[in-house]
């Protein structure tokens, strides 16, 4: 059956009764009985009137018209009830379901006939709900993870864009915190570079307590920060996290809470880095297309923490290269020629031990030149070593220790070292200056000090690099530090040494009491101290 439309609104019209008889061509049969029994009924009405019919007869024919008409009003009752009602709303739900209206059936007891057939329509309305709303889901799926590729192709974008721009190393893991944590809906985020040496140091954070990430820094062993560890070395606690909220109170997780996410940054299958997520469980380690779009960021970043490295390594190789190098001209120059002479004073003083006491004076001359040339000899020498000493790949720490351990075995002297940095970030430029320092005041507390015992120490607060050296010999005044050329010029040295560091030395020293050398340096460059690189959450 067609449906009729409203033009103006485009709008289905529902069918009625009459155009449901006419288009099923029963109205002129029920028009032909209705105008039969009409018929019979003027009929039966005339011959009342001209009293042809009479008694009995009368009564039986005005029954039949009775009952005739009675039959023909329950028949179009009972046809407009059980099949022209119920078909017309049946063709009005058949209509909404065509114009996408799920769900548009009708009671079972509006139904008359037809029921049978408005269960099928129903079940095949349900079919089509089902079938919408399963395309409505697949749909928002769909646009979601469109919306997700999107951000993850911007993302990606944004990571070779920046890879080639900054810099600075901690200045672009620091640019993508925020990014990674809100990519996962993340409680939490931390960003760790490995040092030389294999320790991770923290670059940044963002939702962590900074006190106690600096606390966990300082753990020698993986031991629980609450709590009595059950022994060394494990991570098993004795109390909950809940007892260590309530003890330190402060924001502590357990792991039925909190899902941890490590995404490393690596290169040809080498860790450089890493970035922690804490992340509400249920996490996302169901969800593949995120946990590999933190895979390729990863990679990505760890090829930009690579060239970082190499770029510094190359530096440093470069710096190595021109000293081995002057440290061979030296070798061949200047050590030959005070060799030399070493030889010649030598061959002089043997001969005047041969003359008469005349030459006593010239003999003790000569012997203070000795002495001097022996001297300047051990000096070319130890700066000849100290050229060829590099850091070799190591960090200033390791590079302390391994002087410090040098010194002792050379000259007997007790010499401790200790030091107190966790987070490091020097140039190789600013290494060397400040191992260069080092050597150079354990070299005058050799020659000078008659010292029992050395300590140097290395403390990193706040952005401060402190360099303290300091002993237990004979000191000097101020005055009689004119006294030694030797210690003078290496008094000189070093403070050369610390202004073209761009930090301050202070030297300390009374006689008897020993001497104390310190040296203070902050950074000026554009590498920020941990303490500048705490992201804090907006409040609310």
């Amino acid at each position: 059956m067609a449906l009729k439309y409203n033009a103006a609104r485009e709008e289905p019209v529902p069918p009625s009764i009459r155009q449901l008889l006419r288009t099923g061509h029963l109205l002129l049969p029920l028009c032909l009985l209705c105008a039969a029994a009409l018929l019979l009924a003027v009929v039966t009405l005339k011959g009342l009137l001209d009293q042809q019919l009479q008694g009995a007869g009368l009564w039986l024919l005005g029954a039949a018209v009775m009952l005739i008409l009675a039959g023909l009003a329950a028949t179009l009752w009972q046809l407009n009830r059980q099949v022209l009602g119920p078909l017309v709303a049946l063709e009005n739900s058949v209509a909404r379901l065509s114009q996408g209206e799920p769900g548009a059936s009708l009671p079972n007891a509006d139904t008359g006939v037809f029921t049978t057939m408005v269960q099928d329509i129903d079940s095949i309305s349900e079919e089509l709900m089902d079938l919408y709303e399963d395309m409505d889901s697949r749909v928002a799926r769909h646009t979601t993870r469109m919306a997700q590729k999107t951000a993850s192709l911007k993302i990606l974008y944004d990571v070779a864009a920046t890879v080639n721009q900054v810099e600075d190393l901690d200045e672009l893991l620091v640019r993508f915190l925020r990014v990674l944590k809100e990519m996962v809906n993340g409680l939490a985020i931390s960003a760790r570079v490995v040092q030389l040496g294999g320790r991770m140091r923290l670059v940044g954070a963002i939702g962590l307590n900074d006190r106690l990430q600096r606390e966990a820094e300082l753990l020698p062993l993986e031991i629980c920060q609450c709590g009595m560890p059950l022994s060394p070395g494990d991570i098993c606690c004795e109390h909950e996290g809940r007892w260590c909220r309530e003890q330190l109170g402060r924001t502590m997780f357990t792991p039925e809470e909190v899902e941890l996410i490590s995404v490393p940054l690596e290169y040809h299958g080498d860790v450089l880095g890493q970035y922690d997520i804490y992340v509400e469980r249920p996490g996302v380690s169901d969800r593949e297309d995120i946990l590999e779009l933190l895979e390729t960021v990863g990679s990505h970043l760890g090829v930009a923490v690579a060239k970082q490295l190499s770029d510094e390594n190359a530096r440093r190789l470069s710096i190595y290269e021109e000293r081995n190098a002057l440290a061979h001209e030296l070798h061949d120059s200047l050590a030959q020629t005070l060799a030399s002479l070493r030889y010649q004073v030598r061959m002089m003083e043997d001969s005047l031990q041969q003359q008469d006491r005349v030459c006593q004076v010239v003999a003790g001359d000569l012997e203070r030149i000795r002495n001097g040339v022996d001297e300047a000899h051990t000096e070319l020498r130890e700066l000849l070593n100290s050229f060829r000493a590099s850091i070799d790949g190591r960090d200033l720490s390791s590079a302390l220790g391994k002087l410090v351990q040098r010194f002792s075995s050379e000259t007997g002297i007790a010499t401790y070292y200790q030091q107190e940095c966790t987070q490091m970030k020097l140039s190789s430029t600013e290494e060397m200056q400040m191992l260069r320092i080092v050597q150079e005041a354990l070299a005058n507390t050799r020659k000078h000090a008659d010292a029992h015992t050395v300590r140097v120490l290395l403390t990193c607060r706040g952005g401060l690099y402190t360099l303290l050296v300091e002993d237990d010999g004979v000191g000097f005044e101020g005055a009689a530090r004119e006294g030694h050329p030797g210690e003078h010029i290496g008094l000189s040295i070093m403070e050369e040494r610390a202004r073209r560091l761009g930090g301050e030395l202070r030297i300390e020293s009374e006689v008897g009491e020993g001497t104390r050398v310190e040296l203070l340096y902050h950074p000026q460059a554009p590498r920020r101290d941990i303490d500048d690189k705490w992201i804090k959450e907006p409040p609310g």
